[in-house]
């Protein structure tokens, strides 16, 4: 079951109690990630993540590692484009020990000059890394140029030339902005009552004061691209995309099925009439990205050169085909099942727990796993069909290649 309070100071607590299991995750989210950043600050929000286990004014940065491993937990944190997440799991017994270290690193954190200095190289290496990796990099372009010139659009990284910029002064800005009380929510899951949970936030965050800075979200105005990006790999790497839902939208359990079925899994259509079929791709999916007031669907495939334009055209006749025919009662049936598996299975650990209470909260939209199933089961086929008309219109669709290919890939192959 699921429970809310609200400390005096603004910060929202929200929990689930699981009371056969001995674990409790404890998370703090913060409702900002690099769609609050400016070109300046590109990349501040995953920095101030990393900068946090650093070291306290109490705790160095071996401090802060030892006191978990000691108990046998794990600690750890995310940035993302809308939301900042840092969480620890540990047996119920040390619930107040994970939360005096996740209060102590949020709010003590002394985000010293030479751990900056240190941070910004193993950051860049990250981005280094990231750029050597072209299943990874060519999302990332495909982003940048439909988007472009919108936070959205950047990603969350940061640039070369941005995270040199970082000293203390910018960071500390960045922080006293967002990182309030007002931006937080504190999420568990496990054996732990809501009321031990309340009484350890406000132990720990109570005396936490702050505004968060308001800002106007702009929202992304998607500009259909067709990019090819020259590149030595042995493979080309392929995304197929077009504009998608908000998080918070009425279709967006349309949307899950229409994924499940084009692209979501070992029995979807793309997976089974590319690799299965004809074994052009090792990896093929599709997938969703949706944010507070936008979206994107994207298919990816990675290939040899050799078979690139064919597997442009397969991608887009599937497309085609889920546009233009209805869904049958059998395949529909099938992908609400695997999708009601998918999220129930995924459900089984207090960690996914935790993530699920506190990433709705932080979205201000909370639903029961009920009411999710109940609004998977309402999907019917004309649902489907008319949002995939809707999405898969030739004047919405991207395209982005990056590998040892040339400009004609697209041109060639667009028949949608």
């Amino acid at each position: 079951m699921y429970f809310k309070s609200v400390l005096p100071n603004g910060m929202r607590i929200v929990s689930e109690t699981i009371p056969y299991v001995k674990s409790v995750t404890l998370g703090v989210w913060v409702g900002t990630g690099s769609r609050s950043e400016q070109k300046y600050n590109h990349g501040i929000s995953h920095f101030i993540e990393h900068l946090m286990f650093k070291g306290t004014v109490s705790r160095s940065a071996k401090d802060i590692a030892e006191a978990v491993d000691a108990v046998g937990g794990q600690l750890n944190a995310f940035t993302a484009k809308e939301h900042t997440c840092y969480y620890a799991k540990v047996l119920d017994t040390h619930a107040d020990l994970a939360m005096d270290m996740l209060s102590d690193m949020l709010l003590s954190s002394k985000f010293d000059e030479e751990d900056i200095k240190r941070e910004r190289g193993v950051v860049l290496e990250e981005v280094k890394m990231y750029e050597d990796s072209p299943d990874e990099l060519v999302h990332d372009i495909h982003l940048s140029r439909i988007w472009q010139g919108h936070a959205l659009g950047r990603n969350i990284l940061g640039s070369v030339e941005s995270i040199n910029s970082f000293d203390r002064a910018l960071v500390m800005d960045y922080y006293q902005q967002f990182y309030t009380p007002d931006n937080m929510v504190v999420a568990a899951a496990g054996n732990i009552s809501h009321e031990a949970l309340v009484d350890l936030v406000q132990k720990y965050f109570g005396a936490f004061s702050g505004k968060k800075q308001k800002l106007t979200a702009v929202q992304p105005v998607l500009k259909p691209m067709h990019t090819v990006q020259s590149k030595e790999t042995e493979q080309v790497h392929l995304c197929i995309g077009t504009v998608s839902v908000p998080y918070h939208s009425p279709e967006i359990y349309i949307l899950h099925i229409l994924n499940n079925i084009l692209g979501g899994g070992i029995s979807s259509r793309l997976f089974q009439s590319v690799r299965e079929e004809r074994g052009l791709a090792y990896s093929i999916y599709s997938y969703q990205s949706n944010y507070s007031d936008a979206g994107l669907f994207n298919v990816y495939a990675g290939t040899r050169p050799a078979n690139a334009k064919q597997v442009i055209d397969l991608i887009l006749e599937n497309i085609v085909e889920l546009r233009d025919k209805p869904v049958s009662a059998k395949e529909l049936s099938r992908n609400k099942e695997q999708l009601k598996g998918s999220i129930l299975l995924g459900l089984e650990s207090s960690s996914s727990r935790m993530s699920r209470v506190g990433k709705m909260e932080i979205n201000n939209r909370y639903l029961t796993i009920e009411e999710v199933v109940a609004r998977i089961e309402q999907v019917t086929s004309e649902d489907l069909q008319r949002l995939a008309a809707r999405l898969f219109d030739a004047s919405l669709m991207s395209f982005t290649a990056l590998g040892p290919v040339d400009d004609t890939l697209w041109s060639e192959n667009l028949s949608i």
